[in-house]
């Protein structure tokens, strides 16, 4: 597994080692910012970990409800759509212009830990009229078990550094479709997302969202957003998180770990 380009940097550390002294190299993840802009205007910075960077930025117009559809981006500017060169914007140019950058900026906020976290009420969702994911896509146990293993199998930028989040879409039998990395969270969801929008997926209606770390209340409106009906994370969910999922209709699984798991919203699935 290749990590992508600039994804990862060398660095030299000093290692101690029950009581043995050694200088030795070591991998980080890098962290930079990442601007994303409508139309030539700043709309929000985040903190992410270089790569996919296109698909951030559409994932992220898509599940913070500036955009409903691929349909509505002319073209996007970037690493990763003109060059491979490194880049720290990604320009996206909208085929309607009915949005207030100034606006859009007020309602982000940004953090290393989190990425970019969106508006923090169930009363904003209900506003922005998301429909309840597929009521009738099923997941057996067994298949759910299977994730956390096959995730990190995949986990490229991890394997080398230990410290990157991943989302990972799988389909009903366990098999996996797309995996993200990055230093936030949210990011690496707003990829995955951003990579079946460009890959004319969505509603992801057949899938299952896993995430390392918690499952909090941004993670399940972005994946609403996406029209995913199933939600793991190997952690704890938030009080928000599951209000949201059972009054939207989506499963919410929280600790799946080995052959255990805590299903908090719609077990019936």
């Amino acid at each position: 597994m290749q990590p992508p380009a600039h994804s990862v940097v060398l660095t030299q550390v000093t290692e101690w080692h029950d009581g043995a002294v050694r200088a030795v190299e070591d991998m980080l993840a890098v962290e930079e910012p990442l601007e994303i802009r409508l139309n030539g205007a700043p709309v929000t910075v985040t903190m992410r970990t270089p790569g996919h960077d296109v698909e951030l930025a559409a994932g992220f117009l898509l599940t913070e409800g500036i955009i409903e559809s691929a349909d509505e981006i002319a073209a996007m500017r970037g690493a990763g759509v003109e060059t491979s060169a490194k880049s720290n914007t990604v320009d996206v140019e909208l085929r309607t212009r009915n949005f207030e950058a100034a606006e859009l900026q007020r309602n982000f906020f940004t953090a290393s830990s989190c990425g970019i976290c969106g508006k923090a009420t169930i009363e904003s969702i209900r506003r922005r009229g998301l429909c309840a994911p597929n009521p009738n896509f099923r997941v057996r146990p067994e298949v759910l078990c299977s994730l956390p293993e096959a995730i990190r199998a995949e986990q490229a930028v991890f394997e080398r550094t230990g410290g990157l989040h991943a989302a990972a879409l799988f389909d009903a039998e366990g098999t996996l479709v797309a995996l993200r990395e990055d230093i936030g969270r949210h990011n690496a969801v707003d990829k995955v997302i951003g990579w079946a929008m460009h890959a004319a997926k969505l509603p992801l209606g057949e899938s299952i969202l896993m995430v390392s770390g918690r499952g909090g209340f941004e993670i399940v409106q972005k994946a609403l957003a996406a029209g995913v009906p199933v939600l793991a994370s190997v952690s704890a969910p938030s009080s928000l998180a599951v209000q949201l999922a059972r009054e939207m209709g989506m499963t919410l699984i929280g600790f799946l770990r080995g052959r255990r798991f805590i299903v908090y919203a719609g077990a019936s699935r």
